[in-house]
């Protein structure tokens, strides 16, 4: 029997201030607290699916992270490649990765359980539906792999939250945002981040090329490109396009380069600079900001809004593409996700759809919307116009 006090009820001052559907969601949140209605709830034939999944998913939070060293463990191992053309039985694949029967067998089992792997009629192993995906994705490896840093940096959330963590892994991967002089940092500081970048930046590209029309446009300046794998795509998609970059001076030397070995020399042309503090290059009727925007605080995001419009022709366009929060399908990315790794970074915040709105028109932008694309996931996007006086 429980000896959980009973909750006591709401005062009248309380009530005054909630809505109706703050009352229900209150009164609730008190019955799904209390053991007897959790029990009776198991117990019920008509509850008792509902019990039992958000019970799943409640113990899905608390597992999550040794689901995610599954992951990697298999990303390391390259398991997903081993088994793209057929399925391996455990002790051949324990033999080739150096590896005692029963430690692989412990993960195979750990991967069907949760879909990466699936174990065939003969007992060997294959690809399961969501490790298929992982086959030769260099870009989704790169970010398994990068977690771990992450991970480290969230041991102790709360000391994190409190600003006591000390030094954070993440913020020296990221080093543009703590120094004041980002425009200074040598190539061996920028090549970590740029190379994780270059390899993820495939995850959105698509997204974004598909969502919009490249080739209504002549000049596109891509600011924080990286090391110009946007750049690359989006000649693809529209050859008359004339291309430009705009990032760190050490990051736009490695994208021009880069951009030669693609036979862009004769279209592409990478600046570099600060693009918090340096004019960008005028004459675009198209700049984008992929993933660059929610890595900064307000101030900068404003600078840099404000020198986007500048640098725009008359009736340019400004294509913003981040994850946002309070994005509909993606709140547990937009909001619990990035909202950690952006604190554990150490600076940037996640946005919604509407703020976002709202920077851009403070920096002069008349007519903001979202574009529909089929992965708010992975990114969402934003138009903006500037006006043509």
């Amino acid at each position: 029997m429980s000896t959980q006090p009973a909750p006591s009820p709401l005062s009248a001052p309380l009530r005054q201030t909630l809505n109706w559907r703050d009352r229900w969601l209150l009164w609730r949140n008190r019955q799904l607290a209390s053991p007897g209605f959790q029990q009776r709830a198991a117990r019920f034939v008509l509850t008792r699916p509902v019990a039992r999944q958000r019970a799943g998913q409640l113990f899905d939070l608390v597992a999550g992270f040794v689901y995610s060293q599954v992951l990697l463990a298999c990303v390391r191992l390259r398991l997903f490649d081993r088994l793209h053309d057929a399925p391996e039985d455990a002790a051949a694949l324990a033999a080739q990765l150096d590896m005692e029967p029963h430690a692989m067998t412990r993960l195979l089992q750990a991967g069907c359980a949760l879909r990466l792997l699936q174990r065939f009629s003969d007992g060997r192993y294959g690809l399961g539906v969501l490790g298929a995906p992982m086959v030769g994705n260099a870009a989704l490896a790169a970010m398994v792999e990068h977690h771990a840093v992450l991970y480290a940096d969230l041991s102790d959330p709360v000391a994190l939250l409190r600003g006591q963590a000390g030094a954070q892994q993440l913020a020296g991967y990221w080093p543009y945002g703590g120094t004041t002089a980002p425009e200074q940092l040598a190539g061996d500081r920028v090549a970590p981040y740029s190379a994780l970048m270059t390899a993820s930046q495939p995850l959105v590209a698509s997204e974004i090329l598909d969502s919009h029309d490249f080739r209504a446009h002549r000049r596109l300046l891509d600011v924080g490109g990286g090391e110009g794998r946007f750049l690359m795509a989006a000649a693809q998609r529209a050859p008359e396009l004339a291309l430009a970059l705009f990032d760190l001076p050490a990051v736009a030397q490695r994208a021009q380069v880069a951009l030669d070995a693609a036979g862009l020399a004769a279209r592409a042309r990478a600046h570099g600079g600060d693009f918090f503090n340096d004019p960008l290059p005028y004459g675009a009727d198209l700049i984008t900001l992929v993933r660059v925007v929610h890595d900064h605080n307000d101030g900068p995001v404003s600078r840099l809004l404000r020198a986007a419009h500048t640098a725009l022709v008359p009736g340019g366009t400004l294509l913003l593409a981040e994850p946002m929060a309070g994005t509909a399908s993606a709140r547990a990315m937009g909001d619990a996700y990035f909202g950690f790794y952006l604190l554990a970074m150490g600076h940037g915040q996640p946005r919604t759809g509407q703020r976002l709105t709202e920077l851009l028109q403070q920096a002069g932008f008349a007519e903001v919307r979202l574009l529909a694309n089929a992965m708010p996931l992975q990114t969402s996007l934003l138009l903006a116009r500037k006006g043509r006086t």
